[in-house]
């Protein structure tokens, strides 16, 4: 416990607080309405995720990375896949690869959608909010046509796919992204260039490149913060390298590098970059077998690996230890919300209380991610 000052108030924001978008408690010390310091308290939603990991076969693993961070279930299962197939050998079928890829680009756009709408809602702009969630239903519906799920997938399979794209989904992803590509100019005019939304968010929760780094920020955080870092150009992985494609970074467009406004604008540009990933992989999606390389048991040898993928909130990464049986020795995993929540009381000191609102929301945390 801090030692109390009169002049400062000791507050609780959260657990139970619309704003700290899960069950997050921050503690505050303030001095009127100015933040003095914030502490955030974690483990509200702690589920023992790598523990259980013990317990179970590496296939019966890929549902519970589905439940850290909900709204990258995609993205979740690719890094954890990816590193056995690499510990055990297994070259995945071309048609598996596109169509990670496509999936893991809806993902992000998804992802991406519910990071605008929240932070529109925390602004107090509800419309974008409706918006939103109306473009990613039909990200939703694509992938329930495929596996009949729509947040929890347990999709990607170690060696494959659990299902095979059904016949009309690429017409249907084309669709989305006719319809989609001229919503983005509508979340500018209604929310990115609104003036009441830039002064709420431009040169709040600054966050120099250097903390950055060395806090160990990935993602659209570190991107605003002026660093092009991107593990799908840095260490390509898949079949990215295939691909065309931009790295949005923070500009001297709107208030300064690093700051609230810049990490919400990332992710808006970040989105027309996944459309156009899409688009090239749509239609190139070779004939093949999504479970030929699926193994009927997954058992690696013994041995440790570290895989990441670049997932929407940043880098995921699952360091995964095999001792030969069907089960993981363990496995541990590396959350970026987790990362970037780290960040919070080093931009948020000197700001006002409403301010610390824009400055967490700007972050994306998703709390099953850092609680695991």
């Amino acid at each position: 416990m801090p030692e109390v000052r009169t002049e400062e108030m000791l507050i609780n924001m959260g657990p139970q607080h619309p704003s700290t978008h899960g069950v997050l408690r921050l503690f505050l010390t303030l001095e009127g309405e100015i933040v003095k310091d914030v502490r955030p308290y974690i483990g509200y939603l702690h589920r023992c995720f790598e523990k259980h990991t013990e317990a179970m076969t590496y296939p019966q693993v890929i549902p519970y990375t589905d439940r850290m961070d909900y709204l990258n279930s995609m993205s979740n299962e690719w890094s954890y896949v990816l590193g056995l197939e690499k510990l055990m050998g297994i070259e995945v079928p071309e048609r598996v690869e596109y169509i990670r890829v496509v999936m893991a680009e809806l993902q992000r756009i998804a992802s991406h959608l519910v990071a605008l709408g929240t932070y529109g809602n925390d602004a107090g702009a509800f419309t974008p909010f409706l918006y939103s969630f109306i473009d990613r239903e039909k990200v939703l519906e694509l992938f329930e046509i495929t596996c009949g799920a729509r947040l929890l997938y347990n999709y990607f399979w170690v060696g494959g796919l659990s299902h095979d794209i059904p016949a009309n989904f690429q017409s249907k992803v084309k669709a989305f992204i006719k319809e989609f590509e001229p919503n983005i100019k509508m979340y500018n005019d209604l929310l990115s260039y609104n003036k009441i939304f830039i002064e709420r968010t431009a040169n709040t929760g600054i966050l120099p490149l250097d903390v950055a780094i060395n806090a160990g920020a990935t993602g659209p955080i570190l991107r605003a913060s002026g660093l092009k870092y991107d593990l799908r150009k840095d260490e390509p992985y898949s079949i990215y390298h295939k691909f065309d494609f931009e790295i949005p970074v923070a500009e001297q467009e709107v208030g300064t590098v690093g700051d609230s406004w810049n990490r919400y604008m990332v992710r808006i540009k970040e989105m027309v970059q996944s459309l156009r990933i899409i688009e090239q992989a749509i239609d190139n999606i070779p004939e093949g077998d999504v479970s030929s390389a699926v193994p009927k048991r997954v058992k690696p040898p013994v041995g440790e690996i570290y895989s990441r993928t670049e997932t929407p909130k940043g880098e995921l990464g699952y360091y995964i230890i095999s001792d030969g049986s069907l089960n993981p020795y363990r496995v541990k995993a590396r959350s970026p919300s987790f990362v970037n929540l780290s960040i919070l009381p080093k931009i948020s000191k000197g700001h006002m209380m409403a301010d610390l609102v824009m400055i967490l929301g700007s972050l994306d945390i998703v709390l099953g991610c850092i609680d695991r």
